[in-house]
């Protein structure tokens, strides 16, 4: 069988005049031969009803002060995609296809047991590969699975992508030759976001790795974990329009040149940035103490961090800005022992650091309070973190970024060139990344997608 997989987000079955286009497009691939799998996102956005946000809120509307149970969470947010499938698969019936519609487990998608962010372990394709062999259009619904206990389980935002990707790599076998193509409302994968950069393309030709960094870095178009299991399985991955006929961007192995190449300028949402100074006289191995704590209760939170630097006598990262407010009851305020198990004769007997968000912190300064007595005792080092908030991300994506020199200082004076202050830099396989203010983004944008030469026609 040649089997495509074809995935249709939200917009794409918003509305009857969105989903009839949909099912154009399926009955397009079924005319041209192919066995057709097709992955239904939610209907809608926020607001609508069986939109993912809304059921959510539905469920804490319940109590709004008791969190839901992560399980049964992730029961109501399976909901729309089902709705939507069962949808889309009365509309292709209604159009004279055979259909079949699947939650993700019927699917025979197999998860760990991480409720809102699970992880696929195996896919038994035999029950899908069985229902396209009497020539039904199967339907799957998308960001989800299940355990094997039974119970729902959701992939994380961006799930369906995911869910396409992964289907793909497990009909791969079944196919003499397989495709995954993801439907959005743009036309492919952007050079940048057109709403920031008018001038931005549409790529021809991508890779999986550039396409995984860009949405690392804030591009919207393809989930970097569907662009990663397509590229681990050689599965062709295609990003086009649901609302036109436009080609669209073909993400393979190779970008069709064979040379290093820029890719595109992307951005992140909002962050803040942090930077964490200890005493001039404090030893290098306290703040490698201090900083290991910070990281330690950040990874138990499950709060990630970008952009991290350290020195001899500071060190600095930036988390996203809804974070904060949980940052703050965790560090403002935190006593740091570090060397209370030094034995000596005479004070100090021991040295502990008191952290600080901003320097008027509630925390920070109640706890200096109380700890003035002690320092007849002890060593009491005070490091009060500078936070700056409403920042963003930029990032240059490259295909062998370590075959161009240069791109760092061409980033950097770029931004100058421009009077965007730069907190922070850093460097990957695949992208050039700057912290800026967040009300410069769209003019860093626009200057490094003209300066890395990205504008222009479609290629």
């Amino acid at each position: 069988m040649k089997i495509l997989v074809q995935k249709f987000g939200g917009t794409s079955v918003a509305t009857e005049e969105a989903r009839q286009k949909a099912a154009a497009k399926v009955i397009r691939a079924v005319q041209a031969g192919w066995h057709v799998v097709v992955v239904v996102s939610a209907i809608g956005r926020a607001g609508a009803p069986y939109a993912t946000d809304t059921l959510i809120q539905t469920l804490r509307d319940v109590d709004p002060g008791v969190q839901p149970a992560a399980r049964e969470l992730d029961m109501m947010m399976a909901c729309g995609e089902i709705i939507s499938t069962v949808v889309l698969a009365h509309t292709l019936r209604a159009a004279g296809l055979e259909t079949i519609a699947l939650t993700g487990l019927q699917a025979g998608i197999l998860t760990n047991y991480q409720f809102g962010n699970a992880r696929i372990l195996d896919i038994d394709p035999r029950y899908m590969v069985e229902m396209l062999g009497q020539g039904k259009v199967v339907l799957v619904a998308g960001f989800q699975g299940g355990t094997e206990r039974g119970a729902i389980t959701t992939l994380g935002r961006g799930g369906s992508d995911t869910t396409a990707a992964a289907l793909g790599a497990a009909l791969k076998p079944h196919a003499e030759q397989i495709e995954v193509e993801i439907y959005t409302d743009v036309n492919g994968v952007k050079t940048a976001d057109p709403r920031h950069v008018p001038t931005a393309r549409t790529l021809a030709r991508a890779t999986y790795d550039e396409v995984a960094e860009m949405a690392h870095q804030g591009a919207k178009v393809v989930h970097p974990r569907a662009a990663e299991i397509a590229g681990i399985h050689g599965v062709p991955l295609w990003v086009k329009n649901t609302f036109d006929d436009e080609q669209g961007t073909l993400i393979t192995s190779d970008s069709g040149n064979g040379q290093a190449r820029f890719t595109g300028v992307t951005h992140t949402g909002k962050l803040v940035y942090l930077r964490f100074p200890l005493p001039l006289e404090s030893p290098e191995a306290d703040r490698a103490r201090v900083e290991v704590e910070v990281y330690r209760l950040l990874e138990r939170e499950k709060i990630a961090v970008h952009l991290t630097s350290a020195s001899d006598t500071d060190f600095a990262f930036a988390v996203e800005r809804t974070h904060l407010p949980r940052l703050k009851e965790l560090l403002d305020g935190l006593v740091l022992p570090v060397q209370l198990g030094v034995v000596r004769r005479q004070p100090p007997f021991g040295t502990i650091y008191l952290l600080g968000i901003g320097p008027k912190g509630k925390g920070f300064v109640a706890q200096s309070g109380l700890l003035e007595g002690a320092r007849a005792y002890i060593a009491l080092g005070h490091v009060q973190a500078e936070v700056i908030e409403n920042c963003t991300m930029v990032s240059v994506i490259a295909s062998g970024l370590e075959d161009i020199p240069g791109v760092v200082l061409r980033t950097l004076g770029t931004l100058n060139a421009q009077g965007v202050p730069v907190y922070q830099m850093a460097d990957s396989r695949h992208s050039i990344s700057a912290l800026i203010p967040e009300a410069d983004a769209q003019k860093a944008t626009r200057a490094l997608h003209e300066e890395f030469g990205l504008g222009g026609e479609t290629a």
